[in-house]
């Protein structure tokens, strides 16, 4: 009896599993904290800790969402710094098939000052775009 209950309990794991993944359709647009323009000054890596309500991603260097509008919670890099740099809300209007570098530009070298700025927006190749009704 135990025996077919661990049986039953691990068939059903991945069905479990399956439950909370999202799929994606032929159109969809992608979110990245990754720096596309590397000669700025004082522009850094930016770490998207939020989008609406979702987080914990599981690929952070490349967030898949809808598009329209989004409310991104930033974070910017903390080299040493004790509890980082301030978190940051910005709100998106994220076009269908469309790649943001959302990225932290700081005031100066030393401060904690910066805010989030949409670095670079590059179309995705391979997603179809909605057709124009």
């Amino acid at each position: 009896m135990r025996k077919s209950a661990l049986l039953l309990a691990c068939a059903a794991l991945p069905l479990a599993m399956l439950e909370g993944c999202q799929t994606w359709g032929p159109t969809w647009s992608e979110i990245t904290g990754q720096r596309f323009n590397v000669t700025i000054s004082n522009r850094r890596p930016a770490i998207i800790d939020r989008v609406d309500d979702r987080g914990s991603f599981a690929d952070p260097n490349m967030i898949r969402v809808e598009p329209g509008m989004r409310r991104l919670v930033v974070q910017g890099p903390a080299p040493g710094w004790p509890g980082g740099p301030p978190l940051h809300v910005m709100m998106l209007n994220v076009e269908p098939c469309m790649r943001y570098f959302i990225n932290a530009q700081f005031a100066s070298t030393i401060t904690q000052e910066w805010t989030p700025v949409v670095d670079h927006v590059e179309r995705i190749a391979g997603c179809q775009m909605p057709a124009a009704k």
